[in-house]
């Protein structure tokens, strides 16, 4: 958690910060919505700050959120993550075989009538987390090393297999079922991009900074008072995002309230759907409390900066396929903090089957 470098068994025991995370969201969604809708030109200005298409202030936001978490991983320990067949297994069938499938039938059953809707969040659910989960993992008290690993493994498939199931999901098997096809523009470096920046520039800045840290003044230091003082900014970066996300994209949101509303009840399935099926996987495989919590919050998140971006390159700014892609965090934010108080009830479970399973 940002206020010790321990893990809390209990909510009672969070900073204020973290304790009252779903109002500072709230406000910050709310602050966001409101400059984009009352400040005209607002959006279109911070539009222009970008480099090659990627956003500037979301890239701060997102670089800022993502380094206290990452400088926080013990490193030294990823040999215990990657030798967990159980769990590497178990997280590539659900980001990889189950999310994108589910997002499928999700986008039609639910917009059966509504194609870019539907195309748009087809492509969410193609895009698989690699910067929000690792905030989401750590206020759920998830384990940060096996978090640190399954967004690199994500990062990896990301590159190589976006594109391929972008063209299977959206002309391929649509085909075979009869339904209507689209076809996605998508280059591999355009995917490679988004994760070089929003995860291997705070990777690289975490690993180096828990390396020299620890080298010039020891573990101890690093851990107790370090760690203590960089770790409330991964909130304050959190919450600098959403307000600039929802600022570029206000004014679409709160001016087509119905189509929102019908965007999102299939992410809403989807990410109920997602986070359940990973706790239910990680416990019948017997993971334990951190493990399962990390595996139910990279198979629920998404990658909402590549798949906006991705959305906007292939079918335009104002077209319905970027707009399902703005819809995807409007509702996941919310939700997703929802899964992480939800979580933290459902340690006390873990721990007491731990101990009747001891006794």
């Amino acid at each position: 958690m940002t206020a010790t470098t321990g893990r809390p068994p209990v909510v009672g025991k969070m900073s204020t910060l973290d304790r009252f995370l779903p109002v500072w969201i709230g406000v910050a969604m709310v602050a966001g919505l409101l400059l984009g809708r009352m400040i005209p030109g607002l959006g279109d200005a911070l539009s222009v700050i970008e480099i090659d298409g990627i956003s500037l202030p979301i890239a701060l936001g997102l670089l800022i959120m993502m380094y206290p978490v990452l400088a926080k991983v013990r490193y030294d320990r990823l040999d215990t993550v990657t030798g967990d067949r159980k769990l590497l297994i178990s997280s590539l069938v659900l980001n990889w075989v189950l999310g994108p499938a589910l997002m499928f039938a999700l986008a039609w059953l639910l917009l059966p009538d509504l194609p870019e809707y539907r195309t748009g969040l087809i492509i969410v659910g193609l895009a698989r987390c690699i910067a929000m989960v690792i905030i989401w993992n750590d206020l759920a008290c998830g384990d940060r090393e096996a978090a640190a690993v399954l967004v690199a493994i994500n990062s990896v498939f990301q590159v190589v297999m976006f594109a391929v199931l972008g063209w299977f999901y959206l002309s391929v098997l649509p085909g075979w079922l009869g339904l209507e096809q689209t076809t996605l523009d998508v280059s591999p470096w355009q995917i490679a991009k988004s994760v070089l920046i929003f995860l291997g520039i705070p990777l690289v800045a975490g690993f180096l900074t828990r390396h020299f840290g620890e080298k010039a003044k020891g573990r101890a230091w690093y851990e107790d008072t370090f760690i203590p003082k960089i770790g409330p900014w991964a909130l304050y970066g959190l919450l600098f995002t959403i307000v600039i996300l929802f600022a570029l994209q206000g004014d679409r949101i709160t001016s087509q309230p119905w189509d929102v509303g019908r965007i999102a009840l299939p992410l809403l399935a989807y990410f109920a759907l997602m986070w359940g099926g990973g706790y239910l996987f990680g416990a019948a495989v017997g993971l334990g409390y951190e493990r399962t919590t990390t595996l139910a919050f990279t198979a629920a998140g998404n990658n909402f900066e590549l798949a906006i971006a991705v959305a906007i390159a292939t079918f335009g700014v104002t077209s319905g396929q970027a707009l399902a892609g703005v819809v995807g965090p409007l509702i996941e934010v919310p939700v997703l903090v929802a899964l992480v108080y939800v979580s933290l009830a459902l340690r006390k479970r873990f721990a007491r089957a731990s101990t009747s399973t001891a006794s």
